[in-house]
């Protein structure tokens, strides 16, 4: 599913520029992807959009501090709530933002969430929303994790 996120990335400057769901998966099926995995990839791209829209609505900003519940801190792993943070404190990402990559990132078969997961799932929320990160914070999104020690929180 996520080298298909991946390719839409790269191939779709903006999401408005995708094609409609039954022609991006013939796209996608002829380009050599699994149905499997264009349907994956399609229902979660879905899904975002609409958290994304829902959570747009929403004005409000926090100033408080973000606490992991027990099955949250399962989900993510210590890697992925790390980077969290540290998008958060580098005004990557907003409160609400957050709040739509710890969604999404919890509504994968994956425990804990690969850094690498992690990343698309940012990059495909602020893709989603017509955002781009700066030069710099793009590098470190798609950076690799085998290169990197993770962040340690002070």
């Amino acid at each position: 599913m996520f080298d298909v996120l991946v390719y839409l990335y790269e191939t779709y400057y903006r999401p408005d520029a995708c094609p409609e769901p039954a022609a991006l998966a013939k796209k996608l099926s002829a380009v050599g992807f699994d149905d499997v995995e264009i349907s994956e990839a399609l229902v979660w791209l879905t899904d975002l959009t609409a958290i994304a829209g829902e959570e747009q609505a929403l004005t409000a900003s926090s100033t408080g501090t973000r606490f992991y519940v027990e099955e949250e801190q399962d989900a993510l792993g210590a890697a992925a709530i790390g980077f969290i943070q540290f998008l958060e404190s580098a005004k990557v990402l907003s409160p609400l933002q957050r709040e739509i990559v710890i969604e999404r990132a919890l509504a994968l078969d994956e425990m804990p969430v690969s850094l690498g997961k992690l990343k698309v799932i940012v990059l495909m929320l602020l893709w989603s929303q017509g955002k781009e990160p700066d030069a710099l914070m793009f590098d470190d999104l798609f950076g690799s994790d085998e290169d990197q020690a993770p962040r340690l929180l002070h």
